[in-house]
């Protein structure tokens, strides 16, 4: 398929697809615990980020990796300053400084995998955050300004996240807050 043809297919189904050099995939729906973390997070994030020039996005933001040739929808991103969009697709935004995934069963392998080396590619990005479902543990991955490395934090129930690149903190325990009964 081309990106052409790509892009008229989500405007015209209104669905979402992941891209990746011609092959194209339709975005699975999760599950009531999947959605409430995320939007657990959207939340922490979002009243973090307060009054600063930050903004916090859902899932509807399509994230292009021009390097690769790759559109995502991550569960979760963060935008610090002006929004850049690619130059092939208006809707799709290029410089996330924080993109988070909600681990599931359908996707824990390619977000861990392929899907993180891609993310890489981008620039802009500062932490990659996995965030499981299975228990009260995310998994947080920041590159380092001065040499480019990306180091790795494992942070259980009781204790808080640290995100360099956009000076906020969360709670783990917040983001398991209100479960799906």
């Amino acid at each position: 398929m081309s990106y052409a043809e790509y892009l008229e297919l989500e405007r015209s189904t209104g669905i979402r697809h992941e891209w990746l050099r011609g092959e194209v995939w339709a975005m699975a729906g999760g599950t009531p615990d999947h959605s409430g973390i995320a939007s657990n997070v959207i939340q922490e994030l979002g009243l973090a980020l307060r009054g600063r020039p930050c903004r916090v996005y859902t899932s509807d933001l399509k994230i292009r990796i021009d390097a690769i040739d790759r559109d995502t929808y991550p569960d979760v991103a963060v935008v610090r300053g002006k929004r850049e969009v690619s130059t092939t697709d208006p809707n799709a935004v290029t410089n996330p400084i924080v993109i988070v995934e909600v681990l599931s069963d359908s996707t824990e392998a390619d977000d861990r995998g392929e899907k993180f080396a891609h993310y890489r590619r981008i620039e802009s990005l500062r932490a990659y955050v996995l965030v499981s479902q299975r228990d009260r543990r995310v998994e947080v991955f920041q590159r380092d300004d001065t040499t480019g490395r990306w180091s790795f934090e494992e942070h259980a129930a009781g204790a808080r996240v640290a995100l360099r690149a956009i000076d906020v903190e969360i709670d783990v325990d917040a983001l398991y807050r209100d479960p799906a009964t």
